[in-house]
């Protein structure tokens, strides 16, 4: 685990990984960018998702 000096710099690394894997991410899933987001969202938190569609 990396140490940051500040929760500043905490914060900029995460969003540069969140960029980061988004953006690999959407070069294989096509327009489902909010989907994506969602789902990073509930990663990086801990969280829980549900997804609902079509297969």
């Amino acid at each position: 685990m990396i140490q940051h000096q500040s929760e500043v710099e905490a914060a900029d690394a995460l969003y540069k990984l969140f960029a980061e894997v988004k953006a690999e991410i959407g070069k294989v899933i096509i327009g489902q960018d909010e989907v994506v987001k969602s789902v990073l969202i509930g990663i990086f938190s801990n969280g829980h998702c549900l997804l609902v569609g079509v297969p």
